[in-house]
């Protein structure tokens, strides 16, 4: 669909200068075609303020929920606040509209023996004895992301895009390229090292991608596992170990990983570094969980609250 010059040159700014994803930016171009096919023969830079309250009030009709709706406000604002700034319209339609309220949901997160329990199952599959070369190598591949992911709490997306080199070092500490090309030190534990090196290892001795610049490669387009794979390959662990598949996710595992932090004493600004948190109210989430379990425990286990 198009949808005008402008559009084009937002997408260009966000790229240039905030370092936006591709994801993000198909994210964005989605919303704002969204909203142009609502305008009908409205350009989409001529909108107004009524335009994108009867968008809303649309979007609502039709179930969107409060998140969804928020993301797509938060798109629109953007755009036009790109064109005020730059001159193509006289004023912003979006700066008297407010997201609609949503409540702060807590994130699921795994016990300490719910993760032990799949990092035990993947490491089991290792041992075992599998049908082919390339069996071996995903039994070990899976193992060795479940590690990582564990003892870093990378996003998604900065785990399967790990360079080889993260496993050809002996630091104790490797560079992750997050969200706007912010860099950071995220730690590795010694079985996630381990299990690297192992992985590598049996990659070469297997002659499998030799070439490869990526610690997970694959054959698609991205020459990484991507994380829909993974999120799958996440899924068959979590039903073979015996636990609630809905209830696991990459981004869960990374949930565990600030909460368990927090739970035995670390400090919120020093997880929020490295999970690459911008605002350290991102952060702050964990700490509600970590209330929401301590009023739980006082509800089922003080004698006063059984009266």
């Amino acid at each position: 669909m198009a949808t005008g010059f402008d559009l084009e040159n937002f997408l260009e700014m966000l790229a240039a200068e905030r370092g936006a994803a591709d994801n993000t930016l198909a994210g964005y171009r989605r919303d704002l075609e969204d909203f142009s096919g609502f305008l009908g023969k409205t350009r989409l830079s001529a909108a107004s303020s009524n335009d994108i309250s009867r968008y809303m009030g649309d979007l609502n009709r039709h179930g969107f929920a409060e998140t969804s709706q928020a993301r797509r406000l938060s798109a629109l604002k953007q755009f036009y606040k790109f064109l005020y700034a730059e001159g193509s319209r006289e004023d912003d339609p979006t700066r008297t509209l407010s997201a609609p309220k949503k409540r702060a949901g807590l994130p699921k997160v795994l016990t300490v023996e719910d993760v032990d329990i799949l990092i035990e199952t993947a490491k089991a599959e290792t041992e075992k004895a599998q049908k082919s070369a390339a069996a071996r190598l995903r039994a070990q591949r899976l193992y060795t992301l479940m590690e990582v992911l564990y003892a870093t709490g990378l996003r998604v997306s900065e785990l399967v895009a790990l360079p080889v080199t993260a496993a050809m070092r002996d630091a104790r500490l490797i560079e992750i390229k997050g969200k706007g090309g912010k860099e950071r030190l995220v730690p590795l534990s010694h079985a996630a090292q381990a299990a690297m090196k192992d992985y590598v290892g049996l990659r070469a001795a297997e002659g499998a991608h030799e070439k490869s610049p990526w610690l997970f490669p694959s054959h698609g387009d991205s020459g990484h596992l991507t994380r829909q794979h993974f999120a799958r390959e996440l899924k068959d662990l979590a039903r073979a170990a015996g636990l609630d598949a809905s209830k696991v996710s990459p981004h869960v595992l990374r949930h565990a990983f600030a909460s368990h932090l927090l739970q035995n004493g670390a400090d919120l600004r020093v997880v929020q570094q490295l999970l690459g948190h911008a605002d350290i109210s991102t952060t702050q989430i964990y700490t509600h969980v970590l209330d929401e379990r301590l009023r739980e425990l006082v509800e089922s286990a003080h004698p006063l609250a059984r009266k």
